[in-house]
């Protein structure tokens, strides 16, 4: 995987998060909180796990040790989580600005929130964050339906059809 790889697979992410957070943010809080019976509780509480799960492979990434779900996500308010994800993506782009030339290959050793250690090709680790905010952004416009909201295309070909790839 090539830095411009890793760049726009990146772009997209943050694009289709920009979208779906813009639409969670048109919904009134009981609908952001309501419990919809699915693995997170609610829209809010799956949006705040896209941000903690980003911020937490970033801080493997950058060698944190042992990173944990911060605290700022058990009480978050729908403003703060957005302001959160946009320091993530902030500090990933640059995190991303200083990686070297071959970047896709380089190999992290970590541990996993159960504890167990690790070790991923960046490449790899890269793919499982959009892959992963993807399927939880899925549920969230899922969640969003039930209301009779519709939610915004966020798959990844309107995203290049756009960008003009």
């Amino acid at each position: 995987m090539t830095n411009a790889e890793i760049s726009s697979l990146f772009e997209f992410n943050d694009w289709a998060n920009a979208r779906t957070f813009e639409a969670i943010g048109a919904l009134t809080p009981e609908q952001q909180t309501k419990d919809n019976g699915s693995s997170f509780p609610s829209i809010l509480a799956t949006a705040a796990h896209i941000v903690g799960a980003e911020w937490i492979w970033l801080e493997r990434w950058k060698g944190t040790p042992s990173p944990a779900f911060p605290d700022w996500l058990k009480t978050v308010e729908f403003g703060d989580l957005v302001s959160r994800l946009r320091t993530v993506e902030a500090d990933r782009s640059a995190y991303l600005a200083g990686l070297p030339a071959d970047a896709g290959a380089l190999i992290s050793s970590f541990k996993l929130l159960n504890g167990t250690e690790d070790t991923q090709p960046l490449h790899v680790m890269i793919r499982h964050v959009v892959n992963h905010s993807t399927y939880h952004r899925g549920q969230i416009a899922a969640f969003s339906r039930q209301f009779g909201v519709k939610p915004p295309t966020t798959d990844y070909i309107a995203f290049a059809r756009l960008q003009g790839k």
